[in-house]
């Protein structure tokens, strides 16, 4: 099974508190994660300013590092890559609410946040 993140979702336990690993174990059991690179360049530029949104960058780009496997694209943009690579992947993991639609236009599963820690999985 084939798991693609976006930037948010490695954002997310800064940002959030949400332990993005953990609740997509409990969610899928055994998985591929995979990040597209321009994912990987937006949380490095993030990660370049100040304050909360670049350590939550930093450690985003740490967890894409760790325990995902980066994968070359032809979109330009971050959403457009994680919309293209949706297309092969089983599940996408967001909570940006504009690529949420855009993923389940495109028939691709969301995995996103409920409440405030949890994940749940929404079917095109």
């Amino acid at each position: 099974m084939r798991v693609v993140l976006d930037t948010n979702a490695l954002m997310a336990p800064v940002e959030v508190g949400v332990r993005t690993f953990a609740e997509l174990d409990r969610l899928l059991g055994e998985y591929e994660a995979v990040v597209p690179q321009a994912v990987v360049e937006e949380l490095e530029s993030l990660s370049g300013g100040g304050g909360e949104e670049a350590t939550a960058a930093s450690v985003g780009a740490d967890l894409a590092e760790r325990e995902c496997a980066v994968v070359e694209h032809n979109a330009e943009y971050a959403d457009d890559a994680v919309v293209e690579l949706g297309r092969e992947a089983d599940y996408a993991v967001t909570s940006d609410m504009p690529l949420r639609e855009r993923l389940l236009e495109a028939n691709v599963p969301v995995i996103s946040l409920r409440g405030r820690t949890k994940f749940e999985i929404t079917e095109p």
